[in-house]
């Protein structure tokens, strides 16, 4: 696998540059809805895309590369909408509760897909740490803001404590997720599973 890392938005010079991986992107997400991790292959992708194949290896090493992008959009588009409103719940854990349900209904709600980005993420190597740090931070940084409630300042370091609470709490979410797409839990029993892990870590 490429040791190379994806070319991210902020890499790229030009609007026409950054609405070519746009659609790259937007392309892996409809081919492995329709299809899981298996249907997402480059050709397939270069080809919705209406991309050539060498320039989708420009911008994406490998299909690890791109599902694992993917997720980040994914997760990007969810932190957007958490500034858009007041998160609800009255503690910490409550808030987190509600942001990682509405976050896992989502998930869900597109089998095929999920399936896709979570096996990329489980078969991601360190030639793939770029794009997973970008996952992470965005992960910690939706955590941070529901914890902190209306105490969040758009910009602000969380404290070194609240960025390890949200880490493992981002660690157990995705080791669920995980879970359901191989079949070994069901919905319900996730969510349980969240909410079980949130409320030990978040102890008022």
């Amino acid at each position: 696998m490429s040791t190379v890392n994806s070319l991210t938005a902020d890499d790229l010079g030009s609007a026409a540059q950054r609405d070519r991986r746009r659609r790259i992107l937007d392309a892996t997400t409809e081919i492995a809805s329709r299809g899981g991790f298996d249907a997402v292959q480059m050709r397939a992708v270069a080809q919705q895309a209406d991309v050539a194949l060498g320039t989708l290896y420009r911008y994406f090493p490998s299909k690890i590369h791109l599902l694992v992008s993917a997720l980040a959009v994914r997760f990007e588009t969810n932190q957007a909408a958490l500034g858009s409103r007041p998160i609800p719940g009255d503690t910490a854990a409550e808030r987190v509760i509600q942001v990682l349900k509405r976050a896992t209904r989502g998930m869900q709600g597109d089998p095929h897909l999920t399936e896709a980005l979570t096996r990329a993420f489980m078969f991601a190597d360190k030639s793939v740490a770029g794009e997973i740090h970008v996952v992470g931070m965005q992960l910690t940084s939706m955590l941070t803001r529901a914890m902190q409630g209306s105490d969040y300042v758009e910009g602000a370091e969380p404290t070194e404590d609240d960025i390890a609470i949200a880490r493992v709490i981002s660690d157990v979410w995705l080791s669920a997720l995980v879970s359901w797409v191989t079949g070994r839990a069901t919905a319900e029993e996730v969510a349980d599973h969240i909410e079980t892990a949130v409320r030990l870590l978040l102890r008022d």
